[in-house]
């Protein structure tokens, strides 16, 4: 009975791992650091950087991390003007207010 729950969790523990990060550490990226990477690259113009950055976990697990992040920036930056999040959204999309 055990053996079917570790071979379980290995293909669990397989289907969630990333890619090692490169330079000989190997520890892999995490979502949150290929959405930062991934989301600076593209403010920067550099699409080689955001491709690397895109593989290093899932488009699922990409998406969510880039959703999380705008998430945070949105209120950080709410927070710092005194508006609410959703007025600095708008602002930032450059959408009229409502």
């Amino acid at each position: 009975m055990w053996g079917k729950f570790r071979r379980a969790g290995g293909r669990v523990a397989d289907a969630v791992r990333t890619e090692p990060k490169a330079g000989g550490d190997k520890r892999p990226h995490n979502l949150f650091e290929a959405a930062a990477t991934y989301v600076t690259a593209s403010a920067e113009n550099d699409p080689e950087r955001a491709d690397e950055a895109a593989g290093w976990v899932s488009p699922e697990a990409l998406s969510f991390g880039v959703n999380e992040l705008a998430c945070r920036a949105v209120v950080a930056l709410a927070r710092e003007r005194g508006r609410s999040p959703e007025t600095v959204a708008r602002e930032l999309l450059g959408l009229p207010g409502t």
